[in-house]
């Protein structure tokens, strides 16, 4: 059985320094699905690769939200 692994970006204002981009990878990186995180305080941008058949967005956004960077519509 073959997954198909998505890649979204996402903007997260409230990520501005080494400490915030470790927080959002922690966070997140633990979500069953996703392969890979990178955050960026420079862009404000979290890159996101999951497995949508695991892990949703919603949930990946709610991961975010709670980890105190939530995500810019």
């Amino acid at each position: 059985m073959s997954s198909t692994i998505e890649q979204t970006t996402l903007t997260a204002p409230d990520i501005s320094c080494g400490h915030c981009v470790a927080t959002v990878q922690e966070a997140v990186s633990v979500l069953d699905g996703v392969h890979r995180v990178e955050a960026s305080p420079a862009t404000k941008q979290v890159v996101v690769a999951f497995d949508p058949s695991r892990v949703s967005l919603e949930q990946i956004e709610a991961t975010l939200d709670d980890a105190g960077y939530p995500v810019q519509k």
